[in-house]
This record gives structure tokens, C-alpha cells and sequence, in this order.
């Protein structure tokens, strides 16, 4: 059986990607082998883990359930676009300081819904925070590190007043 390839361009972390890919290629897969932006993580495959979650065009998306010709003419984050080359940001700062994380593979699903939570509604409350995390699933931790993490990374997306 032919296979259909299809071009999407798109942007990654600020670079641009100008690539062809099977017409059911799924976005988690292509940022991972394609692209080899391994951050993104795969779980269920079903949309249900969050540990494929990136942001395109500014909402949290589940990668393993968009496909690669989805992305066509969008702006896509990974967890590696959300780090600074200095050092960590202070929602991963949080993250550690808190021990709100163990195995490590839902982190970056984590990450990133807490990162287009937190870049929406810096005043988000504690049950906000819950409610869109629950979302994703953790089976090491438990989610009281990662909400306290959340809760204390708050500050530092909030805008100046007088901006």
C-alpha cells in the first residue's frame, strides 16, 4: 500500500520546519523521531496521560492525538523550548525545590500544562490549578509537590504593574 506524504511548515521553539511527513503521522511522533525533540513524551496514546502535552499557538495540546499536517502554519513549543540557556525557569526551579517529580516521564506533560496555565492566569487558584491537571496523570508523586510547585512558580509569570 502507498504511502501519502504531506509538507508541513511550521515552527519549533522559535526555529523553522519545513518537513515532509506520512499523512498519519502523529505530532509526538514526528517532534520525537523526525525532529529528535525526545522531551515530549508518549504514553497511552489516547490523548488520556498528558505526557505528550506541548503548546501550539499558545494552548496545551495533546501531541499524540494532532497530527503532524495539523501543525501546518502554527507556533509549537516543547518542553525544551520552555527552558533558559542560563538555567532552569522558575516553574522547573519549583519543580525541583518541591520534589515534584520521581521517574520523571510525566514532567514535561506536566510542564507544559502548568506553563499554558500559568501564561494565561498567573492568579490561577489552587483549584484551578487541580482541575486543569487533572489531566494529567502522575503515578509516582502524587500531585500535592507539583500543585505546591505550581502555586510558587505563580509569581514569576505575573506581569509588572506598570507594564
Amino acid at each position: 500500500m502507498p504511502t501519502s506524504k504531506h509538507r508541513a511548515v511550521f515552527e519549533v521553539n522559535g526555529k523553522a520546519v519545513d518537513i515532509e511527513v506520512e499523512s498519519r503521522t502523529t505530532l509526538s511522533d514526528c517532534l520525537r523521531h523526525q525532529l529528535r525533540l525526545t522531551g515530549t513524551h508518549v504514553g497511552c496514546e489516547h490523548g488520556v496521560c498528558g505526557a505528550c502535552t506541548i503548546i501550539i499557538d499558545g494552548a496545551a495540546v495533546r501531541s499524540c492525538l494532532t497530527l503532524a499536517v495539523q501543525a501546518d502554519g502554527s507556533q509549537i513549543t516543547t518542553v525544551e523550548g520552555i527552558s533558559f540557556d542560563e538555567g532552569l525557569t522558575p516553574l522547573q526551579t519549583a519543580f525541583r525545590k518541591h520534589h515534584a517529580l520521581q521517574c520523571g516521564f510525566c514532567t514535561p506533560g506536566m510542564l507544559m500544562t502548568a506553563h499554558a496555565l500559568l501564561t494565561e492566569n498567573p492568579d490561577v487558584d489552587e483549584e484551578g490549578i487541580r482541575h486543569v491537571l487533572s489531566g494529567n496523570i502522575c503515578r509516582c508523586t502524587g500531585y500535592i509537590p507539583i500543585i505546591q510547585a505550581v502555586l510558587e512558580a505563580r509569581a514569576a509569570y505575573k506581569k509588572p504593574e506598570n507594564a
